[in-house]
């Protein structure tokens, strides 16, 4: 499974009236979708440090041990119930798998089990979670699927797992990811992007609020309200919490860009040109288009997490439908 252009993955038509970056990206976004094909899940706490517990929505088989995990992974400021996570864990289900969504630190209302922040590059915690699962649940094959920020979690976690084969990380795939952060940070910069960036930026100023709520005293909030870009939330809060020397060395060290060359095992980018604020230039770099095993689809349109496919589609949530496909053929040759 390290062929460049794995049959698995279908070429993307989208609709013809959502053939622009900022229409489709605001349209997935927006766009409310039920799952009636999902039970309940199982809300689950694993410990991944001494002061530190983060939460998934975890849906299981009746023989749990005996099938494969999909582990999700969110972007910024997102959670287990962005509506991509839940249609992941349909794909994950009609296969006969488990589905882990995982909710980053902080994230889906879990301010209260760490005193801390997660940040872009924080592969520790799904690591610690996978452990769990292998340790205490028998899984014995994994397949990541991150969207955005969750994304470059994914191919960063892939580029540190190398070879070694310390964990059943079968296949990774990233929908849109930000494996170039400062590119990235760039990008949403842009006077066209200013709308996106001050959704991000409410959002994390808003969590910093309720983290003092449930942690007084832990972060000053005196300078929250001067803040307006995430390249300022990031020097002043991310950062100096978690030892980076600033934003731009934050940035450096938390891409996975810095790792993908070293990726031994399946993995997919799905990505658009159009993509508002994830330049697809980055994706045509030496480090992806030399490793074998790294297929890197830029399709020409798809927004930011969007690729919402035409009416003639089988499925139209061609990612989810695309990473889940990936993931089969990966474990079916092992």
């Amino acid at each position: 499974m390290t062929e460049k252009s794995p049959s698995t993955v279908s070429p993307f038509v989208p609709s013809s009236w959502l053939k622009n970056g900022h229409a489709m990206t605001l349209y997935a976004w927006a766009k409310r979708r039920s799952f009636p094909e999902l039970p309940a899940p199982e809300r689950r706490l694993f410990k991944v440090a001494d002061d530190t517990t983060v939460a998934a929505d975890c849906y299981w088989q009746q023989d749990r041990a005996a099938r494969p995990v999909l582990l999700a992974l969110h972007g910024l400021e997102s959670s287990s119930d962005a509506h991509y996570m839940r249609g992941l864990a349909s794909q994950a289900l009609r296969r006969g798998w488990n589905a882990v969504l995982l909710n980053q630190r902080n994230c889906g209302g879990t301010e209260r089990l760490t005193p801390g922040l997660y940040h872009s590059g924080l592969t520790a915690d799904p690591v610690a979670v996978m452990r769990e699962l292998v340790d205490k649940d028998g899984i014995r094959d994994i397949g990541v699927v991150g969207y955005s920020l969750g994304g470059n979690l994914s191919i960063k976690l892939a580029g540190e797992l190398g070879a070694s084969g310390s964990l059943p990380v079968r296949a990774v795939v990233a929908v849109s990811p930000t494996i170039d952060l400062d590119v990235c940070v760039r990008a949403i910069e842009r006077r066209a992007n200013v709308a996106y960036q001050w959704n991000f930026v409410r959002n994390l100023r808003a969590r910093m609020r309720r983290k003092v709520e449930a942690w007084p005293g832990a972060f000053d909030l005196a300078p929250l309200d001067r803040i307006w870009t995430i390249r300022a939330f990031d020097e002043q809060y991310t950062a100096p919490f978690h030892g980076f020397a600033g934003a731009t060395d934050y940035y450096q060290k938390a891409s996975a860009m810095r790792v993908v060359d070293r990726i031994r095992i399946p993995a997919l980018i799905l990505t658009a040109e159009d993509d508002p604020f994830v330049p697809g230039d980055q994706f045509r770099a030496a480090a992806i288009r030399e490793n074998p095993f790294v297929t890197a689809r830029v399709e020409p349109w798809g927004g930011h997490c969007g690729f919402i496919a035409s009416k003639d589609a089988t499925d139209p949530y061609w990612a989810e439908a695309s990473a889940a496909a990936f993931l089969e053929a990966a474990l079916a040759l092992r």
